[in-house]
């Protein structure tokens, strides 16, 4: 069974007033957390329809309304692990 996860991404504005990156070279919604953006998930949704549903009441609220085209619907399978191969934390030193 197929699961959609809705997601916004509030992006941190860069410094010098230099423009926001939102959407990448292929339109695919762009974002770093380490440089302040905020991803955050909304809900999931047993259909990709109810997710979009959501994405549209979303627009109108305080916040999305501000980055309205930065909503991702992922499609995820239930029961299905991720992150087979461990992860590695790397240090950033000032």
């Amino acid at each position: 069974m197929d699961v959609f996860l809705l997601w916004h991404v509030r992006h941190a504005p860069f410094a010098g007033g230099r423009p926001t990156r939102h959407r990448d070279e292929d339109g695919e919604l762009d974002w770093d957390e380490t440089a302040g953006d905020d991803a955050k998930i909304l809900g999931a949704y047993s259909t990709r329809e109810k997710a979009e549903d959501r994405m549209v009441r979303a627009r109108s609220l305080p916040g999305f309304h501000e980055e309205p085209d930065c909503f991702l619907i992922d499609r995820y399978s239930l029961d299905e692990d991720l992150w087979i191969d461990g992860f590695v934390t790397v240090l950033h030193r000032p």
